[in-house]
């Protein structure tokens, strides 16, 4: 490809893109200016619809109706107030729509964005400004049909009531005078919807309408609620008040004290909220009635359970009283003969005064305890507290005296334990010295050329540690530290004697059974005669260790594995 021909294709593409892109923005270019004319479009057209044909077809109906001042001012001000949306709002809005298209011709967009939003703005509140009027307009042009109907559902609601009523008219014997008037009151206020309809006062006739309904719908509810508001205050109540009352009267005869509960208070306020119920009543105010008088149902119904609740603490009470007043005693019994003997235990173990220091607490808190318990038993006699609370109270006692009872047991278990280790250390002296004695015994039975001095030096000192265990054992006071200390020592010791002596026996039985056994090949053979005397010098020297292992080397060349055999018959 030649240079010449690179530029024209390099020139082609260019022009190729530069077309491509004006065409692009072209388009773009257009399709913009349909947008915003198509906005500018949309306006005009909700500008249009602003002032449609509704409300003045509204407006036309009413002055068909206006027959008395009030309505006559209304409708005056309605028609203003459209001639003032229609003859100047909606012109000053066509202006601005004008001077939009103006700046889209001009294509000064900026400012014609702006302007949209403004327009915008002002025909939204200028729709809610004319639909509000219309609204109003309806409120009457409507309000016949309107009121028609929903006089036609209070007289269905109506009918039903008296229906109701006049089958049943004996459960409403308390009530009867003021109902009636109430009826009559609702009969008259239809009548005068009807006049107040043929006259066209249609802003009287909204005021009836709502009155007829208010009194047709607290009628409902007072027809709804008054045979439970009677049955509940005259029947129900009473009948419960009565049952509580005797209970309550029989219970405190019974030594019961129930201040807390406040029942004579609150039969005597329950009372007086029924009658206040019933005053309402006759005068058809049936507000809240039904719930006060069952949350006043509710109240009695729930004293049972308290009543329940103190014959069932009672109970429990008294079993506290007799189970806290033995325990305690008991207790106090152990815990004083103690405390008598305390200083015998010091001066015998050699305590400190802060290791028997817990004994004298544990007196004081059964003090506090036996204290606390005759205050509750006081307070039962002179009928002071309910007995939940004295239950409780004897509850807090019994955890009390359960807590210093462990104390008191832990006590005891560290006390006896002291004289324990005293009597067990004079057991295991007596064991320590028949250890002993067997040793001795066995060094006698067994008569050794030469006793090891190893043995002497060991005996010597068991004895001496058995003797400063005997010491420690006479003492007052009895240091059971030292004591332990002493006992370990000495069967330490005496053990070691008793293993030393059993050992170097047993070595120099198997040394002479050895020496025995070889002298049968004494004549034999010289090696072995060799080895046995060998063995037998240092038998009589002592060394028994050593003698019965040049005997045992000597057998071995005529008998391999000796050792094993003489073990067995050894054993």
């Amino acid at each position: 490809m030649t240079r010449e021909t690179f530029l024209l294709i390099a020139i082609a593409y260019y022009i190729f893109t530069m077309a491509v892109v004006v065409i692009v923005l072209v388009f773009m270019d257009k399709r913009y200016k349909r947008i915003l004319n198509d906005e500018i479009n949309e306006l005009e057209r909700e500008k249009n619809l602003i002032i449609s044909s509704n409300i003045l077809t509204e407006l036309n109906k009413v002055e068909i109706l206006v027959n008395n001042a009030d309505l006559k001012k209304k409708y005056k001000n309605w028609v203003k107030r459209f001639e003032a949306i229609r003859d100047k709002e909606i012109p000053k809005i066509t202006d601005e729509i004008i001077e939009l298209q103006n700046d889209y011709n001009e294509k000064d967009y900026p400012k014609l964005k702006k302007g949209l939003l403004d327009v915008e703005l002002n025909i939204n509140y200028l729709k809610t400004k004319a639909d509000f009027l219309l609204d109003e307009i309806k409120e009457i042009t409507l309000s016949e049909e309107r009121n028609r109907e929903t006089i036609t559902k209070l007289k269905a609601d109506y009918r039903e009531i008296r229906s109701l009523y006049n089958a049943n008219e004996k459960d409403y014997e308390i009530i009867k005078k003021p109902l009636e008037l109430q009826f009559e009151n609702v009969d008259k206020l239809f009548s005068a919807f009807e006049d107040a309809m043929e006259k066209n006062e249609y802003l009287e006739v909204s005021k009836m309408v709502k009155a007829i309904d208010d009194i047709i719908g607290n009628l409902k509810v007072v027809i709804s609620e008054t045979k439970t508001i009677v049955n509940l205050g005259n029947v129900l109540i009473p009948k419960k008040v009565a049952d509580i009352d005797s209970i309550y009267h029989k219970m405190k005869l019974e030594g019961y004290n129930l201040e807390y509960l406040n029942i004579e208070y609150n039969i005597e306020e329950a009372n007086k909220k029924i009658q206040d119920v019933f005053s309402r009543l006759n005068v058809l105010n049936v507000v809240d009635s039904v719930f006060e008088l069952k949350t006043m149902l509710d109240y009695f119904d729930s004293l049972y359970n308290d009543f329940d609740k103190e014959k069932l603490t009672k109970t429990l009470y008294e079993d506290y009283k007799r189970s806290i007043l033995i325990k305690v005693s008991k207790l106090e019994k152990i815990n004083n003969e103690l405390y008598r003997k305390i200083d015998d235990i010091k001066y015998s173990y050699d305590l400190s005064d802060d290791e028997v220091s817990v004994i004298g607490e544990i007196k004081e808190e059964f003090s506090s305890i036996r204290s606390s318990y005759d205050h509750v038993v006081e307070m039962e006699r002179n009928k002071t507290l309910a007995y939940s609370r004295l239950n409780h109270e004897m509850e807090i006692l019994n955890n009390k005296l359960t807590k210093n009872e462990e104390k008191l047991n832990v006590a005891l278990r560290t006390l006896g334990s002291l004289k324990e280790d005293e009597l067990r250390a004079r057991d295991q002296l007596d064991e320590i010295k028949d250890i002993l004695t067997q040793a001795k015994e066995k060094v006698r039975s067994y008569k050794l050329p030469v006793i090891p001095k190893n043995y002497y030096i060991e005996l010597s000192e068991a004895t001496l540690a058995i003797n400063e265990m005997v010491k420690e054992l006479d003492k007052r006071p009895i240091s059971i530290k030292t004591l332990n200390l002493r006992v370990d020592t000495a069967r330490d010791l005496v053990l070691k004697v008793y293993n030393t002596i059993n050992e170097t026996v047993k070595t120099a039985k198997m040394a002479e059974t050895a020496i025995v056994y070889g002298n049968r090949y004494r004549v034999s053979n010289r090696e072995v005669d060799l080895g046995l005397t060998k063995a037998e010098n240092l038998f009589y020297k002592g060394n028994f260790k050593n003698s019965l292992e040049n005997a045992i080397n000597a057998i071995n060349v005529i008998e391999p594995g000796i050792h094993k055999r003489l073990l067995e018959e050894y054993k």
